[in-house]
């Protein structure tokens, strides 16, 4: 039964971050750490190796699509993955009450400069440096704490005028990059446990499978001013949630 059980929660999750745009680690280290009670180290490397295929699938689906700026999703790759090392160096020295306070509160900013933002986004001349930016929040979240730093990466994407959509793919993109270094990185702290990550990974694939394809009847119909919102306020709760 526990199998079955972590085949659906992995689809489950696969399904939302895929079409979220977001890793999905916060959500594997939960299962990871509140359900089979794996310490720090070895949930941040299981959560990373686990989420690493299902985002490779749903990036690979969003770019047959059309949907992943490539341009934009590089610039953040080139200002994460530094940060991804140095995030991994540093962790160990970094109180977790502090680091806590630090991204619950970007992340609630960044949820609600969403919310209230004009249509259009930022203009073109900014997009380099705010991609820059959020490339370095994102890497810093992945080395510090295993997290996916999906989070920064949607929300910097959809602040430079990104549609749903093309946020979630470009974002997809990013982190599988993201994802596979952190994952690499952490392993030297902490072994994968399969016998926990491997259900929750083939779930995970049958939902990013899916994902895409919901993603683009989403955005063709009435939901699609919703997504917007909807993205900025999960952002806001998962600060808040940071926090407390």
């Amino acid at each position: 039964m526990m199998i079955v059980g972590l085949l659906v929660i992995g689809f489950v999750i696969g399904v939302f971050v895929i079409s979220m745009g977001g890793g999905g680690a916060a959500f594997y280290l939960g299962v990871l750490t509140a359900i089979f009670g794996l310490d720090p180290h070895t949930a941040a490397a299981t959560s990373l190796v686990t989420a690493l295929p299902s985002l490779a699938l749903g990036a690979f689906t969003y770019y047959r699509q059309g949907k992943v700026n490539v341009k934009l999703g590089n610039q953040m790759l080139l200002a994460a993955l530094p940060a991804v090392i140095v995030g991994s160096l540093v962790a160990p020295y970094i109180p977790q009450t502090i680091y806590k306070w630090v991204i619950g509160l970007i992340l609630a900013g960044l949820g609600a400069n969403i919310l209230f933002q004009k249509n259009g986004g930022a203009p073109k001349q900014q997009r380099r440096w705010l991609a820059s930016l959020f490339g370095v929040l994102s890497g810093l979240m992945v080395g510090i704490a295993g997290l996916s730093g999906g989070g920064p990466i949607i929300a910097g994407l959809l602040m430079m005028g990104l549609d749903m959509m093309d946020a979630a793919a470009t974002s997809s993109y990013v982190l599988v990059f993201m994802s596979l270094v952190g994952a690499l990185l952490h392993l030297t702290g902490g072994a994968v446990d399969w016998h926990a990550g491997l259900g929750l990974m083939i779930g995970a694939l049958g939902g990013a499978l899916v994902a895409p394809h919901l993603m683009t009847h989403l955005t063709s119909g009435k939901f699609a001013n919703y997504l917007k919102p909807f993205m900025a306020l999960l952002l806001i709760g998962m600060g808040i949630k940071t926090i407390i």
